[in-house]
């Protein structure tokens, strides 16, 4: 028996043999005086790790978004030391990406807990 939103908000549920509004804590209907099984919550394990991993791919792309910026000559200032051209045609696309598939995985624990 499905409890409605309303009892839900007071923090009540059915008595699944008489159907009577019954607390949540009860471990005994106070109408028909019935056992009732406790209410046995689920914890969400994959909500904080979807977090998580979307805030650590967010780390990433800005990381690969403000390296590329400054080693490939884009913010008009010149770095002290000569960066290699891998790092700004590989390195740094390289790191972008995965921080999106970071994103992604993360928004998919998120969904799944």
């Amino acid at each position: 028996m499905s409890a409605s939103p309303q009892m839900q908000a007071k923090g009540m549920r059915g008595c699944p043999f008489c159907g009577k509004p019954v607390r949540v804590e009860a471990l005994q209907c106070p109408f028909c005086r019935e056992a009732i099984q406790p209410v046995q919550v689920k914890a969400r394990a994959y909500t904080a790790k979807g977090r998580e991993k979307i805030r650590r791919g967010l780390l990433y792309v800005l990381l690969g978004a403000v390296v590329h910026y400054f080693a490939a000559g884009y913010s008009g200032l010149t770095l002290p030391i000569a960066i290699p051209s891998v790092v700004t045609s590989y390195g740094t696309p390289l790191i972008f990406a995965c921080g999106l598939g970071l994103i992604a995985y993360g928004a998919f624990l998120y969904l799944r807990g």
